[in-house]
């Protein structure tokens, strides 16, 4: 951080949290050393104060004065800066930027993607009232890290990609925000990302406020890649049931990744031209151009006139060039531009084939409608859920993909690292069928085996339930999965590790509540008040005191369906505002999913504890 830089945030953070600007109560330093990028454990910031009141420079009753706060910082600061070592890497590319990292090392940055995505925010949300002050985006997109520094374009962007993820009310809006609100911007982005999939590792609100490039640009891509992948699947579009080979049935489309759809879907497209031509990959395969033309004419209605006309052209770029004219007839011209195309530069054309399906799929209706697809609401927040972990290979239909056991021993991990004895899994199948079912067995009799290691209830459920994807039993499989996974998060913050158990966030949820004099308790998950999220909405205040916007909550004590949905989304977007890590949606407080509603109240208590 320059000098310039730390003395305005010194400024900011100052006159936002200080009382009467005269002093910082001591309960509070860790807060502000927070929001100066300065993240201590609480055991450290206790042992910083104890020294600081041994050496006679700080009084519990007085708190911290402007110039002991700086004395702080400027130490921390030196701290951080004799921390680094540099490293003698080097990037240099024609296309790419330098973003150096906090040890000295640097991560490409491709240009053309910052420049890509910036186009695309200004075309889609260049309307939207509240970023009037923040768009359009450079032509480059060169303030494109500056410009999401105040969370509210973030917040937008994921509203666009998934719409109704983020209340409105609950994002801080306005031309200057503090330093305050814009941090609880961008961590209700962060924590939203993470609710719709996006696998957040290394983020926080701090490196998005100081526009760590490369963390910018991959968080775009996994918000902008949702919003294009989330229509190319079944239930959407049926018609991709064209795509089904010999000997495969549904659940073997439901299994493949937006990626391998769309290879298969271009590849169907030229079969249907008449073309000899296939795409393996969207880099080398499409730089000239020739597919692209190809499928555009065979997709195109032919009122719009398509043709393929920068085939006749032999320079690469020349014929990338007439090949966006083409895409221009289409309204599709997104993405790429011919320097991408030479370039075979694959985040960007995969984009501009997603937006190519996503507007002239051109597939046959099947003849009878397809049963039993749709994904359920809980299904797909077990499967965002996932993705946000991280697991590799994504998760891209709960039933398939969790078939051979890896996934499972990939979340097993995150529950309990170590837990996973990798000598009894198979982590390569053979491609003899008869020893890879047996493989595959194996490997779901041991997830099974792992799950009663950590106390799960699995009567009834074998190996062989979870190999052929049982839905009912997969789920309470998931399920438990889950719990564990939110549970362990409190053990690790509890002071001896213990385990924490429900009736204690419970116990915990209503000390809080009476601790801030809300007048509001509950008995249990299950207790019908939650259904008003009032608990939730009054717990979320007393955790962070002033955080919630009365007038904009129905305090009734018999709310309506509307009132109660409302209510229901306000608590959730709050709740991911001060960090809580939920999954859970707004439906599952009114409906009283006493399940879900445990992982908001364990998140909250996450929080709290943290």
């Amino acid at each position: 951080m320059a000098d310039r830089e730390f003395e305005e945030r010194f400024e900011e953070t100052w006159n936002g949290i200080t009382e009467n600007g005269n002093f910082i109560a001591t309960n509070n330093l860790k807060n502000a050393l927070d929001h100066l990028g300065f993240k201590l454990p609480n055991w450290q910031v206790r042992e910083l104060l104890n020294d600081l009141k041994d050496q006679g420079k700080c009084d519990e009753n007085k708190g911290i004065s402007k110039e002991l706060f700086k004395e702080i910082c400027c130490s921390q600061r030196r701290d951080a800066t004799e921390s680094r070592f540099k490293a003698t890497n080097t990037v240099s590319a024609k296309d790419a930027l330098k973003d150096e990292t906090d040890f000295g090392g640097f991560h490409t940055i491709m240009y053309e993607e910052q420049r890509s995505f910036s186009h695309w925010i200004n075309a889609h949300l260049g309307n939207i009232e509240d970023l009037a002050h923040l768009l359009p985006l450079k032509d480059g997109g060169d303030d494109l890290y500056q410009k999401i520094d105040d969370g509210i374009l973030l917040c937008n962007l994921i509203n666009f990609a998934v719409p109704d993820t983020i209340d409105d009310r609950a994002i801080n809006v306005g031309k200057k925000l503090s330093i305050f609100k814009k941090h609880e911007n961008l961590t209700l982005a962060i924590t939203s990302a993470k609710s719709i999939g996006c696998h957040v590792i290394n983020m926080d609100s701090h490196s998005l406020i100081e526009g760590t490039k490369h963390l910018i640009l991959g968080l775009l891509w996994q918000i902008i890649a949702r919003f294009l992948f989330n229509k190319i699947t079944i239930q959407e579009v049926p018609g991709l049931i064209n795509l089904l080979q010999e000997g495969e049935t549904i659940e073997d489309l439901l299994k493949l990744s937006p990626e391998q759809l769309l290879a298969r879907w271009v590849n169907y497209q030229l079969e249907k031209a008449g073309v000899d031509k296939k795409l393996n990959n969207f880099s080398k395969d499409i730089k000239d151009s020739e597919i692209y033309n190809h499928l555009m004419h065979q997709i195109a209605p032919q009122h719009l006139h398509v043709n393929k006309s920068a085939l006749q052209k032999d320079d690469l770029t020349e014929r990338a060039e007439e090949t966006l004219k083409q895409a221009d007839k289409m309204d599709c011209n997104e993405f790429v531009t011919p320097y991408d195309i030479v370039h075979g530069i694959e985040k960007l054309n995969l984009a501009f084939v997603a937006n190519l399906f996503n507007n002239y799929p051109a597939l046959d209706e099947p003849e009878e409608p397809i049963e039993g697809i749709q994904e359920t609401r809980e299904e797909k927040m077990f499967r965002n859920w996932m993705n946000s972990l991280g697991v590799n290979p994504s998760v891209n239909y709960l039933y398939t993909d969790l078939t051979d056991g890896l996934i499972l021993f990939q979340i097993f991990e995150f529950i309990q690292p170590g837990i996973v004895n990798w000598s009894k899994a198979v982590r390569e199948f053979s491609k003899i069928p008869a020893k890879r079912n047996l493989e595959v067995l194996q490997n779901c009799n041991y997830a099974v085996e792992l799950g009663k290691k950590l106390g799960f209830v699995l009567v009834g459920i074998q190996g062989d339930d979870i190999k052929t994807g049982n839905k009912t039993l997969t789920l309470a499989l998931v399920w438990q999965l889950m719990r564990k996974y939110t549970l362990s998060l409190l053990a690790k913050l509890s002071p001896d590790g213990s385990p924490i158990v429900e009736s204690e966030i419970v116990t915990w949820a209503n000390q809080r509540l009476q601790d801030a004099g809300k007048g509001i308790s509950i008995k249990h998950f299950q207790d019908s008040q939650i259904k008003t999220s009032l608990p939730v909405i009054h717990l979320i205040d007393a955790i962070k005191s002033g955080a919630i916007d009365y007038s904009t909550v129905k305090t009734d004590n018999k709310l309506g369906a509307t009132d109660a949905l409302s209510n229901a989304k306000y608590a959730i977007t709050m709740a991911r505002r001060i960090g809580a890590p939920v999954y859970a949606l707004p439906e599952d407080i009114t409906e009283g999913k006493h399940k879900m509603v445990m992982t908001i109240f364990a998140s909250l208590m996450l929080v709290d504890m943290s």
